[in-house]
C-alpha cells in the first residue's frame, strides 16, 4: 500500500441519484420489438447509462479489449432500450461499448429490451455488483442504491447477486466510513478488510487517525485488525499499590472478544465470572443490527 495519508475533509466521491421516474417513452420508441437476437446497431446511436455503477474503468485493459475486438469482434452482445428518435440506452456492457469505440467499429450486436427506467437500473446494478472488479466502495453505494430505490431486503440483493447476506450487510456498512477514507478504499490505499476493521473504532477522528498509521505502516488486514483491538482494549495501566488490582480478563474470554468484535466490525465486551456473564454488543444503526442477526443466522 503506498503510505498516503487520509484527511477528513476529502470531498466525497459519487453524486445522488436523480429522479429516475421520467414520462411513459413515445409511440415511436415503444414500437421497437426486442427479438431476442442480436441486431447491429450503430454505436453513435447508443447513449450511456446514468445508473451505471461503475466509476472507474481500468484504461490498460480497456486498450487490451479494443484491441480483441479490433481482432475478432465482439463476442458477447450488450443490452439497450429504446429511447425516441431511434437512439438506445445501454443497459449492460458499457466496457464492450467503450472498447468498440476505441477499436473504431461503427456498430455493435445489441439485445434490444423492452423495460422500464427502474428495470433498468435494477438489471444495472446487479450485472455490475456479480461482476468481481467493481471496488469495495461502488458495491457499496450499489447496494445501498437497491435497498433505497427498490426497497430490498438484504437478504433479496444476496439473492439476486450470488452474495450471502453477512457480506451485503458488511459492504453497506461501509458507508458509515467518515469520506477520507471512502476515498482511500476506493483508491485502494485501504482494502475492504482494512476498512471493515477501522469499523470497529468509535468516531471518525479514531477512524482518521489510525488509517493514516494503517497507511503509512503498510499494515496487513490482519495487523490492523490487531492494532484497531489494541485502541479499543489497551493494557490497563499499572495499579496505584493503594487501589484494589482489578481482576484480569481470561485469555480465552479476550480472544473470543477480539474473534466477535473482527467478525461483527462491532464494539463487544464480554463480562464473565467462572464460567458465566454477559456479552455485550453495541451497535449504531439498523444496519449494525441486521449484520448481528446476520452473523447468529437469523
Amino acid at each position: 500500500m503506498e503510505a498516503t495519508a487520509v484527511h477528513p475533509k476529502r470531498a466525497a466521491l459519487g453524486k445522488g441519484i436523480e429522479s429516475l421516474l421520467g414520462p411513459r417513452q413515445p409511440a415511436a420508441a415503444a414500437a421497437v420489438e426486442a427479438s431476442g437476437k442480436p441486431l447491429e446497431i450503430a454505436i453513435d446511436r447508443i447513449e450511456r447509462n446514468p445508473n451505471q455503477t461503475r466509476t472507474a474503468f481500468d484504461e490498460q485493459k480497456l486498450a487490451e479489449l479494443a484491441a480483441s475486438i479490433a481482432a475478432t469482434g465482439v463476442v458477447q452482445p450488450v443490452t439497450l432500450r429504446p429511447l425516441a428518435d431511434g437512439r438506445y440506452q445501454l443497459i449492460m456492457g458499457e466496457r464492450r461499448w467503450r472498447a468498440s469505440q476505441m477499436a473504431g467499429k461503427t456498430t455493435i450486436p445489441s439485445i434490444v429490451r423492452q423495460v422500464s427506467d427502474e428495470q433498468a437500473m435494477e438489471m444495472t446494478i446487479v450485472e455490475n455488483l456479480q461482476r468481481a472488479d467493481l471496488n469495495p466502495m461502488e458495491q457499496a453505494r450499489a447496494f445501498e442504491r437497491l435497498s433505497r430505490e427498490f426497497k430490498l431486503t438484504q437478504e433479496q440483493m444476496a439473492a439476486r447477486t450470488g452474495k450471502d447476506r453477512a457480506t451485503v450487510g458488511n459492504f453497506i456498512r461501509l458507508l458509515k466510513l467518515p469520506e477520507g477514507i471512502q476515498a482511500a478504499v476506493e483508491e485502494g490505499a485501504l482494502s475492504f478488510g482494512h476498512a471493515r476493521a477501522l469499523l470497529a473504532l468509535g468516531s471518525d477522528q479514531q477512524m482518521y487517525a489510525a488509517s493514516n498509521k494503517v497507511i503509512a505502516a503498510s499494515m496487513s488486514v490482519r495487523q490492523t485488525e490487531k492494532f484497531v483491538q489494541a485502541l479499543i482494549n489497551p493494557e490497563p495501566l499499572p495499579q496505584k499499590a493503594e487501589a484494589a488490582p482489578k481482576p484480569a480478563q481470561d485469555p480465552n474470554v479476550r480472544e473470543a472478544q477480539g474473534r466477535l468484535q473482527q467478525r461483527l466490525g462491532l464494539k463487544v465486551h464480554i463480562e464473565d465470572k467462572k464460567g458465566k456473564g454477559k456479552v455485550i454488543i453495541e451497535y449504531s444503526g439498523v444496519e449494525d443490527f441486521d449484520a448481528i442477526l446476520a452473523a447468529l443466522g437469523e
